[in-house]
């Protein structure tokens, strides 16, 4: 079968419009929601049941072995204002960092730049998580006697922060993933451990100062906390520090974004 390839066109400029960029990337989401969830049994199920099933079983262990979580009054509540947010950032950043490779192919055609491949993932992924998680925090809230009294603003921060974490962890590892292929062996060695030292079944502020002091460098430990601030009223971590993450964010994605404008064809050329 012949090889085809694609058709010589001029490259696109970002100046000459919005409409192409939004074409291709709703292309592209929609080639992801196909490929990520469209062939699958239950498709989007799967996304829900994820977080489910993790909130369950933590939920099971730690209410064998204590009496109350320690905060508030429902054990499903207080491990699912954990889990979430380590999974959205996660999940996230593991689909950015995977973007150029997953759309090798396309990015062949002038029409579609490293941008479009980058936004596409972020949107669709992180809009997924968050719709997984309203619906679950909504379903504990509604379901089960948990006392609390939800901030949406600290919330909606919590998330937000989450977030840019992703994008900025995963723009960045993107570059690295392709030009040191070894360094995602090494990341995915040194994600194992965060789900322990990111505040997901404890909280940070309750430990000994000095290991308190040495998880403060991890930005998870800053979104856990301003999420769970924002669903339990009487909690007020002094801990957190929007603004470390914030910094932490724009500076992987600065870096990641330079590297990858300067040399992403010829990493994907390789």
């Amino acid at each position: 079968m012949p090889v085809t390839t694609p058709p010589a066109q001029t490259p696109r400029s970002r100046g000459a419009g919005s409409l192409p960029a939004l074409r291709a990337i709703w292309a592209l989401i929609l080639r992801e929601m196909s490929s990520s969830y469209g062939r699958s049994p239950g498709g989007y199920l799967w996304a829900f049941l994820e977080p489910v099933g993790g909130i369950a079983l933590l939920t099971l262990v730690f209410s064998l072995t204590f009496h109350a979580p320690p905060l508030g009054a429902s054990f499903a509540l207080f491990y699912a204002t954990g889990l979430l947010p380590f999974m959205l950032f996660s999940d996230v950043q593991a689909k950015i960092a995977q973007a150029l490779i997953y759309s090798r192919a396309l990015l062949a055609y002038p029409a579609v730049s490293f941008l479009d491949a980058l936004i596409a993932r972020f949107l669709l992924n992180t809009l997924t998580k968050l719709l997984v998680s309203y619906a679950v925090l909504a379903g504990c809230l509604l379901l089960l006697d948990t006392g609390a009294r939800p901030d949406p603003a600290r919330i909606l921060e919590a998330y937000a922060l989450g977030a840019l974490l992703a994008l900025g962890i995963g723009v960045l590892n993107c570059y690295l993933f392709i030009r040191f292929p070894v360094w995602a062996h090494g990341w995915s060695i040194l994600m194992r451990p965060m789900f322990i030292v990111s505040g997901v079944f404890f909280l940070v502020d309750h430990l000994p100062e000095p290991v308190a002091r040495l998880l403060w460098f991890n930005p998870l430990v800053h979104v856990i906390g301003r999420l769970r601030e924002g669903i339990y009223s009487g909690y007020r971590p002094d801990y957190v520090s929007p603004a470390y993450v914030v910094g932490i964010s724009l500076c992987c994605l600065a870096l990641g974004l330079m590297l990858l404008r300067n040399s992403y064809r010829d990493l994907l050329a390789r």
